[in-house]
């Protein structure tokens, strides 16, 4: 961590070429003593890694900012505030504390914050912020969170842990056994700790596998940001048992979209099946990761199209989380059906269908884009079947 980062005419060169290309400030060299150009094009970088996720950062004077990867790898603010709203409490230790963001947060709703980071660097840039950003209820402690865990007697009300996704010798993974810190070999020295323990996970993990490894799962919640799903939120309470509850949020900028089902709810629920009807709902990301393919369908009253199409129908328009469309045409999937329909753009949407988009788009000449949507799916009688709508705001 070089300091003379934060010297006033390092902190002006950053601001001033935000918007310069990298290379042309890589061949001019840094004109800043003992600032190598290297370090300030880091931070130009980071930062505007942060504009729209961390504008926090990004509209405070004087950040000292960690590689693009970190950025990219530390929790949104809006994912933040998320899980923040979930928990509460006097005390709480992040065992993976990074660049802080999660800490930040978490520091509106506890008397008292522990950050653990094992890299050095990342500490002190983490308590240096804190004290910028005017937070002085969290204990930045360079070291590994479970080294320290175990060097501790007493208890939190909680225990955050976001464990790596990138293993030194297995490169990505998606098992929590095989990230860094593994969990489920540890969860016994957690639960010492605290009664509660919150894990952030990777999209890519599956809910029933993650089940399998973790002992005592209280709730999952899966978080999406624009309709696209970010993380994965483990609630466990010590000798918990019972049924799993699943939350989903989709995280938009004017309104927020929630479902809530059991666990075991989806395996039991009957639904009903229909062709298409005058609406059609297509589930936004964070539904669909939580697999609540029946338990949508059950809870709204609403028909699928097919069991593997995940799409739904209803005669009167409901309130949805995800796309609702008003249904124009539903036609019999064949090329000379759609050419006597003259739709030359459109936007198109397949599911359990067995042409691609591109392929689609290619094969009928349809450019991208306009009012109309396309949907090329599978129906109950098994027919593929084209749907023509307009999207319902």
């Amino acid at each position: 961590m070089n300091l003379r980062i934060l010297n006033k005419d390092s902190q002006e060169f950053i601001d001033g070429h935000l918007n310069t290309m990298v290379s042309a400030l890589a061949l001019q060299g840094s004109k800043i003593q003992d600032v190598d150009i290297k370090e300030l094009i880091e931070q130009i970088e980071s930062k505007l890694k942060s504009k729209n996720k961390l504008p926090t950062w990004f509209k405070s004077a004087a950040i000292y900012y960690p590689n693009k990867l970190n950025i990219e790898q530390t929790s949104s603010e809006s994912t933040a505030q998320y899980k923040t709203s979930l928990i509460e409490g006097d005390t709480i230790i992040d065992l993976t504390g990074g660049f802080g963001v999660d800490c930040f947060y978490f520091a509106k709703r506890f008397e008292s914050v522990f950050h653990c980071e094992i890299n050095e660097d990342l500490s002190k840039m983490a308590a240096y912020n804190f004290r910028t950003l005017e937070t002085n209820n969290i204990e930045t402690i360079p070291e590994d969170g479970l080294h320290y865990l175990k060097s501790q007697n007493k208890s939190f009300d909680w225990i955050y842990v976001d464990p790596s996704r990138r293993h030194d010798s297995k490169g990505k993974v998606v098992f929590l056994k095989d990230c860094l810190p593994n969990i489920p070999q540890h969860l016994e020295l957690l639960f010492q700790h605290s009664k509660n323990i919150l894990i952030k996970t990777s999209p890519l993990l599956d809910l029933t596998v993650g089940i399998n490894e973790l002992n005592n799962v209280k709730e999952i919640h899966i978080v999406a940001l624009d309709n696209e799903v970010k993380e994965l939120l483990w609630i466990l309470e010590k000798n918990y048992s019972d049924d799993i509850l699943v939350k989903s949020i989709n995280i938009r900028s004017d309104n927020n979209q929630y479902f809530t089902f059991y666990f075991n709810e989806e395996s039991d629920a009957n639904i009903e099946f229909s062709p298409p009807l005058a609406y059609l709902y297509e589930p936004n990301a964070a539904i669909l990761k939580a697999g609540a393919f029946n338990s949508v369908a059950k809870k709204l009253q609403l028909s699928k199209l097919h069991k593997h199409s995940h799409l739904y129908t209803s005669d009167a328009l409901i309130e949805f989380p995800g796309r609702r469309f008003q249904v124009l045409k539903s036609l019999h999937y064949h090329k000379k059906t759609l050419k006597q329909i003259g739709i030359s753009k459109a936007n198109i949407t397949t599911r359990n269908f067995p042409e691609t988009v591109q392929q689609l788009r290619k094969k009928h000449n349809i450019k991208d884009g306009g009012d109309h949507y396309l949907f090329f799916t599978t129906d109950l009688y098994e027919q593929k079947i084209a749907l023509i709508c307009i999207k319902v705001e």
